[in-house]
């Protein structure tokens, strides 16, 4: 690893205009979702939906899309304008004392916001926890609507690429397990967007 990672960074596919984000999904809903660029009517608006940067992360949440009901993993790619209006209106989904004044207030700015962040250890090739973390983004209410209809630039089906990977990781040809990652990168997110978020 390098000792010089932060614990708390956003690491992300992303370009001048957009951040790549994974999910994971049955086929009913990920394949329509891929072939039309847009999530399908059976895509609940309504429900909390959680967007991960981290392609390993992903990886380490659907057992490299082998799991009933994840077995389709997509990538997405949003406006970074949209991404940044999340963390502006997002909570810790935990209390953490020195960032929330008391229990009650974090419950209040949890009910009232759109948005949460989970920050969980980072994975590598193996799946194994590394000392950093890697943000989840939890998306619901009006951040959940905006995030399928307003902030969606493309939706890709990138379970082959998961399968080709695994499969290399599997046979101990890590460096070209590697070559085949998407380029993750640090997101330039300061404490304008994350003051409120980093523990």
């Amino acid at each position: 690893m390098n000792e010089s990672e932060p614990k708390y960074r956003i690491r992300a596919l992303h370009t001048e205009d957009t951040i790549t984000v994974y999910q994971a999904y049955r086929p009913a809903i990920g394949g329509p979702a891929a072939r039309d660029g847009r999530f399908p009517a059976a895509w609940k608006r309504d429900r909390m939906t959680w967007i991960k940067p981290s392609f390993l992360w992903m990886m380490y949440r659907c057992g490299w899309a082998t799991k009933e009901g994840q077995e389709t993993v997509l990538a997405v790619e949003i406006s970074r304008e949209g991404f940044e209006w999340a963390l502006r209106h997002s909570c810790l989904s935990h209390y953490q004392r020195g960032l929330h004044p008391d229990q009650a207030d974090w419950k209040r700015q949890l009910r009232r916001s759109p948005a949460r962040v989970q920050w969980d250890p980072e994975r590598d090739l193996h799946l194994s926890p590394l000392p950093y973390r890697s943000l989840q983004l939890g998306l619901s209410g009006e951040a959940s609507t905006r995030y399928a209809d307003e902030w969606t630039v493309s939706i890709r089906d990138v379970t082959p690429l998961a399968h080709e990977i695994h499969a290399l990781v599997r046979d101990g040809d890590l460096e070209g397990a590697a070559r085949l990652m998407p380029e993750e990168r640090p997101y330039p997110a300061g404490a304008e967007l994350l003051g409120h978020l980093v523990p």
